[in-house]
């Protein structure tokens, strides 16, 4: 059943995406070379926590993010193309279009874009309000 929400969240960001909207340009030399945030909200009943859904595309030729963790949960969903998603001291897995992983609070995590191909996903995080996104992994 979370799995079909996922889903349907997904396939409703994803029709509504213009142009102009995949055109904020990442900064950072690795990881996503695209992003968009669709929105960010205060989670109900708990306004000590965000819920944000973004989009990021992942160009192939790049180097991913580096390891890193979030102060929350985080749902990742493939889109398009896949993406090689390594927890930190597992053997790494790769993701295609419709394949979706959840990553707990805290987790050592990293992505990459190994395919010859672009790879779009998209993410639901809840996160605890007023922290960095990204936390590098020592």
């Amino acid at each position: 059943m979370r799995k079909a929400i996922l889903m349907s969240a997904i396939l409703a960001a994803t029709t509504t995406i213009t142009p102009a909207a995949l055109a904020q340009t990442s900064t950072s030399p690795t990881g996503p070379a695209f992003s968009t945030r669709f929105f960010t909200t205060p989670l109900e009943n708990d306004p000590s926590r965000d819920v944000r859904l973004q989009m990021q595309l992942h160009l192939p030729n790049r180097p991913g993010n580096s390891f890193h963790t979030h102060s929350g949960d985080q749902w990742e969903a493939v889109v398009e193309g896949e993406i090689t998603f390594t927890v930190r001291g597992q053997e790494p897995r790769v993701l295609k279009a419709g394949e979706s992983v959840y990553i707990p609070r805290g987790t050592v995590h990293r992505n990459e874009n190994k395919s010859t191909q672009p790879t779009r996903t998209i993410e639901l995080l809840i996160m605890d309000k007023g922290k960095p996104q990204n936390t590098p992994a020592e």
